[in-house]
Parts: structure tokens; C-alpha cells; sequence
């Protein structure tokens, strides 16, 4: 089963970094506001998908995930922006 790591750019334009194997059903959760989305993404009124990667297994997208989240927000909008010679 795939899965997928996300980064989601808030309106406030805040960076957001999750994992899932099913990545439509997430998005829709976090839209929600309530029950299974994120209580950070619940703060802002809206947000975008801005990238994705996907992985063949939960923990390959678990340590890829826990990776992104240590990066600083500059690092993230290059790896967003495809400006792979600058990280």
C-alpha cells in the first residue's frame, strides 16, 4: 500500500507536514474541522497542497515525514519551489 508525505501551505502561510495512505480522505479530514484532522490546520480557514512524495512503505513516509518536519520553512519552500541544487 503507497503512502504519502504532504506539505500543506496555510492561509497565513504556514507549512504543514503530514502522512497518509490515503491522501484525499486526509485532505477532507483536515477540511472538516472537527474529529480526525489536524487541531493545527483548524486555526487557519483554508490551506493548498503544495507538494507530495509518495512511498512504497508506512515507515519509509514516517522517516521521510520526521525528516521534513526538522527542516526550517526556507528548506521546505526550496524543496516545494523544485530548487533541488539549493538543499
Amino acid at each position: 500500500m503507497p503512502y504519502t508525505v504532504y506539505i500543506l501551505r496555510t492561509s497565513q502561510n504556514t507549512l504543514y507536514t503530514g502522512q497518509t495512505n490515503n491522501l484525499e480522505n486526509r485532505l477532507r479530514e483536515h477540511s472538516d474541522k472537527k474529529g480526525n484532522g489536524s487541531k493545527y490546520l483548524r486555526a487557519f480557514p483554508s490551506f493548498t497542497l503544495v507538494y507530495k512524495e509518495v512511498y512504497s512503505s508506512r515507515k519509509e513516509a514516517m522517516q521521510r515525514e520526521w525528516q521534513l518536519k526538522k527542516w526550517t520553512k526556507a528548506k521546505k519552500e526550496k524543496l516545494i519551489s523544485g530548487d533541488l541544487k539549493k538543499l
